[in-house]
Parts: structure tokens; sequence; C-alpha cells
């Protein structure tokens, strides 16, 4: 079920804990606080870190891995466009590099005030290290917005499972 957050109960001069815990409340605490809260703080400050000097639309993603680890990761864009990557896809980069097999949850963060949800190909890339119920959380500087699973934002997707059977070609 996907529930809106309010930020307007968020007082200014709290850094974001109203939010955090209104959304920790609307995504019915499917992770404890203190790792939402190190998620987003891991997604806004890889954010600040983006190379986006042709968009100026930075991204920011963390990813929570097998172990507990948070792994975080920027947009790189590039002067030929499609040589650019996702933050998703180098948050999943440094997970793999540190040794992460799983992604647990993945929050990924923008400019706001729209929502930012991973792209087509990231979702397919989340895919590969995450099922159907990888929990995916929408952020940008003022908070927590929103969330969904993998599974409602890529239905009926194709992953790994589908190649797990050793198909042999008959001549």
């Amino acid at each position: 079920m996907i529930r809106k957050v309010d930020i307007r109960q968020a007082a200014p001069w709290d850094h974001g804990t109203t939010l955090l815990h209104n959304a920790i409340h609307a995504m019915q605490a499917p992770l404890p606080p203190d790792v939402l809260q190190r998620l987003l703080s891991a997604s806004l400050t890889a954010r600040a870190r983006a190379h986006t000097p042709y968009s100026h639309y930075a991204v920011g993603a963390a990813v929570l891995d097998e172990h507990g680890a948070i792994h975080a990761g920027c947009n790189v864009e590039n002067a030929a466009y499609p040589q650019g990557w996702c933050a998703e896809a180098t948050a999943l980069g440094a997970m793999l590099m540190a040794g992460g097999k799983r992604a647990k949850a993945v929050l990924v963060s923008g400019p706001g005030p729209d929502l930012i949800t991973p792209c087509g190909g990231c979702r397919q890339k989340l895919r590969e290290f995450g099922d159907d119920d990888l929990l995916i959380i929408a952020a940008d500087p003022s908070g927590i917005k929103q969330s969904w699973t993998l599974g409602q934002l890529l239905p009926a997707s194709f992953g790994p499972g589908h190649l797990s059977h050793n198909h042999t070609r008959q001549a």
C-alpha cells in the first residue's frame, strides 16, 4: 500500500526528525528509524556529490544490503549523454565492491518537490539484486516522501530466476 507523508508537520529546526518519524508510520515501519535515517543521510550526502553539469538534476541513492551495510551513489553525467549513469547504478556497484550481494532497501533522493523514483533501467538493475518485496523509498532534502516495493514499480519483471534453469538448445 502506498501512503503519502505529510511534510507540513516538520518544524524547521528538527532537521528531518519529524519527517522521518512521520514517514516511518506512513510506511508501517518496515525499517528501524535509525536505519531509515542512515539511508536518508547517505543518499543526501551522495546527492551533494553528483556530477550534473548539464541537467543540474542531482540524484543520490543509498542501498541497504543483506549485512546491514549502506552503500551510496550519485548520478554522473557525461558530455556524451548516453555515457552517464544513474545514482542507483553507482550505489549497486559500491555494494558489490564491498561484498554485498542482495539489496534489502533503496532510498533515492532528488531535488524535490516532485517525487523521484528509479528510472526503468535502474528498476531492472535493482531487480538483479532484489526481489519484488525490495523496499524503494523516495526522498528529497526535506525528508522521506513515499515508498513502494520493487514489485509495485516493476510488476511481472524478468529476473535472475528466469535464467536459473539450465536450458539447452535442441538442434
